[in-house]
């Protein structure tokens, strides 16, 4: 049962604020919340009644201990931007079209965090599919795989679609048609077109959350049934 949470007052705290999770944050807000208001020591991005709302447009790894913590006594709704198109910024006039694409799955990155906490009740998921800019300044001897080009922020530009994932079995619904009963990661990565260690990592978490089970093996691979 969620513990019942007095009305704190609005704190504004965006000094370190990045503006995608400034434009996520308001874009989410509504009417009576309160942002960035402390709790138990810590500081919810946006506090609705007995909701806690998080923001995290980067690892979640920084956020285990506190989602752990905090759903054991109030509802938390985690939300996260996936990019689905994206254009480069550099300098006044370079703005370019990312080739690359991003897609829902890439959420399993992130889950491998935490994968159990979505067969809490508490603990509620929110992927947002995006359009964003990202901008990026040079810095000789840096970040060699863009030849110099560092990434200095993130713009939200539009957001396409919401998933909500509040139980295990919303996220089995992520399983491409076709699978074979049982399944290894290779068969799963050939369905979804995902790569290989991707597919992994989508097993791992949905193993671990209670959506699928592991059912010895095929050959040398671990096999999975829904």
């Amino acid at each position: 049962m969620p513990t019942p949470i007095k009305a704190a007052a609005t704190v504004i705290n965006t000094l370190n604020e990045r503006p995608l999770h400034a434009a996520l944050k308001n874009r989410l807000a509504q009417p009576g919340d309160c942002l960035e208001a402390p709790l138990e020591g810590y500081i919810i991005d946006i506090l609705r009644d007995d909701l806690l709302i998080e923001i995290q447009t980067r690892s979640f790894s920084s956020l285990k201990r506190k989602l752990l913590d905090l759903t054991r006594r109030h509802r938390v709704l985690l939300v996260h931007p996936i990019a689905l198109e994206k254009w480069i910024v550099k300098g006044e006039d370079s703005r370019r079209r990312s080739p690359r694409r991003g897609r829902i799955e890439e959420i399993f990155e992130e889950l491998v965090s935490f994968p159990a906490l979505l067969a809490e009740p508490n603990f509620t998921l929110e992927v947002l599919l995006t359009r964003e800019e990202e901008k990026r300044r040079y810095e000789a001897g840096r970040a060699r795989r863009r030849k110099g080009w560092v990434i200095e922020e993130r713009r939200l530009v539009d957001v396409v679609e919401s998933r909500i994932f509040s139980t295990p079995e919303d996220m089995v619904a992520l399983l491409p048609a076709g699978l074979p009963e049982p399944f290894t990661t290779a068969d799963l990565a050939a369905a979804s077109g995902l790569p290989r260690w991707r597919a992994q990592k989508m097993a791992y978490c949905l193993r671990e959350m209670g959506a699928i089970r592991q059912m010895g093996k095929i050959g040398r691979s671990l096999a999975y049934s829904r």
